[in-house]
């Protein structure tokens, strides 16, 4: 798949890491209903590979499925066996050079410009910022964005709804949404406050300007 234009048009990329792997199933599942076209789930999930394999098993061969908390190679491979179309890792490491060997495209974690830079010579197809919150928002993509104007940056950590719309005019290319957007739902909690939110969250990003 080509990650970049899929964050490019969708814009929002549901994080969903579950303590429940039934309720993280129906999470994912219920995100899809809503209209959230790229979800991943974390591999710190409990028996996450099993709900990636079973949520590919129902969304299809073509739905953007990722694998996010990729550490490295054997994650990597994984993730790919189970049926993810995409990975995340959380930091900078082999698993980007793994995935990329895989024929899956990898959204990277960054933080510091090096890191940045390590990324992308790496072949990272787009980066994670994280953790956005924790690193000063908004304005730290700004800052970012000054010596890395033309690098496709996707702000995760700390991301409410109107972190998401400060970052997307700041230029980030998508925001990335854990716990705001699915609350206790992948604990086996109310999926009709997921619902609520998942229209927010949609509402919010599709009202920003695209880059």
């Amino acid at each position: 798949m080509d990650l970049l234009a899929a964050l490019r048009a969708h814009r929002l990329l549901a994080i969903v890491r579950g303590s429940d792997p039934a309720a993280a199933l129906t999470t994912v599942l219920t995100l899809a209903e809503e209209g959230v076209t790229l979800i991943e789930v974390s591999l710190s999930g409990r028996d996450a590979l099993d709900v990636i394999a079973r949520a590919r098993a129902a969304l299809g061969p073509d739905a953007p499925l990722g694998a996010g908390t990729v550490l490295g190679p054997d994650d990597a491979r994984a993730a790919q066996r189970a049926g993810a179309s995409f990975l995340v890792t959380p930091a900078v490491s082999d698993g980007i050079t793994t995935g990329r060997e895989l024929g899956l495209p990898v959204l990277a974690g960054v933080m510091t410009p090096t890191d940045v830079l390590q990324a992308h010579r790496l072949g990272a197809d787009a980066l994670k910022l994280f953790p956005a919150g924790s690193a000063g928002g908004p304005r730290y993509l700004r800052d970012l964005r000054g010596p890395f104007p033309d690098l496709p940056f996707v702000p995760v950590g700390g991301v409410d709804a109107t972190a998401a719309a400060d970052h997307l005019r700041e230029g980030a290319v998508a925001v990335g949404v854990g716990s705001p957007l699915i609350g206790d739902a992948a604990a086996g909690g109310d999926l009709s406050a997921l619902r609520e939110r998942a229209r927010a969250f949609l509402h919010v990003v599709r009202a920003q300007a695209r880059p």
